[in-house]
């Protein structure tokens, strides 16, 4: 469809030997599906022809959530109330046969390009990329995402929410931003740059720019409002121009925040158990059509145990974990009620393809006792129950950053076994809820086709129509592996488009062909082991019927060896094809090896006040588990006081400040255990200060203050985090944003005096790998 739009003229007069006419030049702005022109003329206004998409081109929204499992959505049979993605399906079609990659950020990448994760260097999280091809967290040109595609056929694309599949390192103010929603193709964006958000303190870029500290009621109401804003600000401006919106809430990953309106609203309603509760949810699956009659519920894995044989104090605690977790679930749902009926108001929903849908099964990262600080389980370690207890009355608040226990995942996962990570399909099987009008004549629905999440984009884009190009900008583009699902929207049914899909997350494995499935759990390790080192070769497989066993039940391997054998050769031409060896399972010395690849042999690094700010932890100085120093010069007169340097937040990390006329550094490991040294009062003049660190044991040492090369305070630092502090929380010089790393101040801190530069400096190469540490970090 053409139309024909204004260009905006940038002119320029030049005078040529004074009496001659001015020679003016015209360069025409490229416009949404337009070329770039340029002409020659006097300087009478031009108007050109610009191509439009197709008028009747959908608008596209993706609602992602986060760690939701396939039973935790009201339409999908959980216990939790969800009435507005219940709308959108009773409106729509439910997918039950949908699979995602087990774990955030390959599928977030792998549903935005419409590729496998492996094929484009996402094989894993991108905080435990390696130098391997499938594994390097850098997306190739080859490979440009749905919303580029979009772009370029006149799409205005938005982002709103969790973006975690850039490299940490990259994510600062200088980029590079290839790998930044900019780079995929959204115009505008919204985000939190990292695995997970403190919902009251978030830490957001907007665009390329990172947000000032603020609190929040809850960050999913403010992705809500933006959203609301840019879609009507969009249709006043441009009615007919389409939007493509990815909404990616950072709920239902840890930590499990719920605001205060709605995070009493449970009580009481899982005193049940995760037992109980996964046979009430399975009777509900069935009678709602998104199971078939006769599906067997996996046997209760022996690592989880039974809720009857808890003391009555711990079931209290873990009811109460599930409680939160369901009153953000009804909150996130709320939001995304908002958004929908905007677009409703505004006579857009007709024609606006919606998804809601999850990155993988629900997590049980949370481990035997759940977590109020998630920070434990990221350095290889168990909450203790005692911590857990001491923070009953307040889970779910500001000061807690919580996880539910693993039976709550495997509920969450029913009728299927195991989490998150596990390529079995309590990982990787997800719901699907899609939601268009104007394009799907069957309401209320269930399609039983198998698909993946590789498959959304292949869907926009035929919804869209528009292909792949044989070049983006240049570079010849690969072709999609996701094949597009808009064949079964109005046919339940059409055979399967798709004829096999690869998995593969750290280590664990599977292939699906024609109905069957192999998968194997490396090592029998839980999500909650991050530390087992096994040999992939002592791996057994299982195999499974799924065509006619959908949970996965009825172990096949014994009985059928021969097509066990022709899968897991079937998985073996897939994993070469697209780059998933060499595997690679040490989770921790992966995230700790990340510093250590980026700076290489440096010693000495300088960060300069006041813009050195909101830098990525694994993109600042790697002191842990070395001997450093942290040193800066002021010339105080004993007004200062503020931050010099902090390193995460309320769930780990370290700060230099100045309070009260002296200076400290607090060192804030787990459960409240802070190292903690102060000085005597500060002299006036220049001063140099200066902290010492030295190591004495793996993830352990000493810790000296320093004031004009004296002496002043000293502590043994017995225990440090292994490999981060934070998933959210930055390296910030003269300011503390995010949640505080001390308590010892509240809020930013900001400085207030002259600070120039704060120098780290590394004298200690001899890492010590997380294989080497005593049993306890096991």
């Amino acid at each position: 469809m053409k139309k024909y739009l204004p260009v905006i003229a940038l002119t320029f007069a030049f005078a040529v030997g004074g009496a001659e006419a001015a020679e003016v030049r015209t360069k025409t702005i490229e416009g949404f599906g337009g070329v770039i022109a340029e002409k020659y003329s006097d300087s009478k206004e031009w108007w050109a022809a610009e191509e439009l998409p197709n008028e009747d081109a959908p608008n596209v929204l993706i609602f992602l959530l986060d760690d939701v499992g396939f039973a935790q959505v009201g339409s999908f049979g959980g216990l939790i109330e969800t009435p507005n993605i219940d709308k959108l399906a009773d409106n729509g079609l439910r997918f039950n046969n949908f699979h995602t990659t087990a774990l955030c950020s390959p599928s977030r990448a792998s549903l935005m390009a419409g590729r496998n994760p492996h094929s484009i260097g996402l094989g894993s999280h991108a905080l435990t990329a390696m130098g391997f091809p499938g594994y390097n967290a850098i997306m190739p040109e080859s490979a440009k995402s749905v919303a580029n595609y979009l772009g370029e056929e006149g799409y205005v694309n938005y982002a709103l929410g969790k973006w975690d599949h850039t490299p940490l390192y990259e994510v600062s103010q200088v980029g590079p931003f290839d790998r930044w929603p900019s780079g995929e193709g959204f115009h505008h964006a919204y985000t939190f740059m990292a695995a997970d958000v403190h919902q009251f303190v978030p830490v957001m870029w907007n665009d390329h720019t990172p947000e000032e500290y603020r609190t929040s009621e809850h960050l999913d109401k403010d992705l809500a409002d933006r959203a609301i804003n840019w879609i009507t600000g969009h249709k006043s401006i441009k009615k007919d121009l389409p939007f493509m919106m990815l909404w990616a809430s950072g709920s239902m990953h840890s930590p499990h925040h719920a605001p205060d309106s709605h995070i009493n609203k449970y009580k009481g309603k899982f005193d049940m158990g995760w037992d109980k509760a996964r046979e009430i949810i399975l009777q509900q699956q069935i009678e709602k059509g998104v199971v078939p009659a006769g599906t067997k519920l996996t046997e209760r894995i022996e690592q989880i145990p039974a809720w009857d044989s808890l003391p009555a104090q711990e079931r209290k605690l873990y009811a109460r974990q599930m409680e939160v977790f369901a009153a953000q679930m009804e909150w996130v749902d709320l939001q995304i009620g908002r958004v929908v009926n905007e677009l409703e108001r505004i006579g857009e929903l007709e024609n606006t393809l919606i998804f809601v849908t999850a990155d993988n099964g629900a997590s049980g990262e949370g481990g035997l006792a759940g977590t109020f600080n998630e920070t434990y389980v990221l350095n290889g370690l168990q909450t203790p129950l005692e911590a857990n207890l001491g923070h009953l009355d307040d889970w779910g608040k500001a000061n807690t950053y919580p996880h539910y226990h693993a039976g709550w995942a495997m509920a969450g996962n029913t009728p299927f076994k195991y989490f998150k990570q596990s390529e079995h399909r309590g990982g990787q099987q997800d719901h699907l809820v899609v939601h268009w009008p104007d394009g799907i004549k069957a309401k209320g629905e269930v399609r039983s086709q198998y698909h993946h999440i590789s498959d959304i984009a292949p869907t926009i884009m035929q919804a869209a129509g528009i292909t792949v190009p044989d070049e983006y900008h240049g570079v010849k583009q690969q072709p999609m592996d996701g094949v597009s699902m808009m064949y079964a929207f109005d046919d339940a049914t059409a055979p399967n488009r798709k004829e096999r899909q690869y998995y593969e997350m750290f280590g664990n494995r599977a292939i699906w062909v024609d109905g069957w499935k192999a998968v194997s759990l490396h090592a029998n390790r839980m999500p909650w082991d991050v530390n087992v080192v096994l040999p992939f070769d002592e791996d057994k497989w299982e195999l499974y019927h799924v065509a006619e066993d959908f949970s996965e039940s009825n172990n096949l391997a014994e009985s059928n060896p021969a097509k066990l054998d022709e899968l897991v050769a079937i998985f073996e031409e897939e994993a070469w094809k697209y780059n998933v060896y060499p595997l690679h399972d040490d989770m921790i010395q992966r995230i700790g090896a990340q510093q250590d690849r980026l700076f290489g042999d440096q010693k000495e690094f300088i960060y300069y006040a006041p813009g050195a700010v909101r830098i990525a932890e694994k993109s600042s100085a790697p002191v842990k588990n070395r001997a450093h120093t942290i040193e800066t010069q002021l010339d105080l007169d004993g007004s200062e006081q503020g931050v010099i340097v902090a390193v995460g937040g309320m769930t780990g990390g370290y700060s230099m400040f100045i309070k009260d006329n002296r200076l400290y550094y607090d060192y804030n490991f787990l459960d409240g255990v802070h190292y903690i040294l102060k000085s005597p009062p500060l002299p006036k003049g220049k001063t140099d200060m200066m902290f010492s660190f030295t190591r004495t044991k793996p993830f352990g040492g000493e810790g000296e203050l320093y004031i004009n090369g004296e002496k002043v305070d000293e502590i043994e630092m017995p225990e440090m985090h292994i490999s981060t502090y934070s998933l959210a929380e930055t390296f910030d010089v003269g300011v503390d944003t995010g949640t505080q790393v001390s308590n010892e101040y509240a809020g930013v801190f900001k400085f207030n005096g002259t600070l120039d530069r704060v120098i780290f400096t590394i004298s200690d190469e001899n890492v010590v790998p997380p294989r080497a540490l005593p049993a306890v970090y096991y």
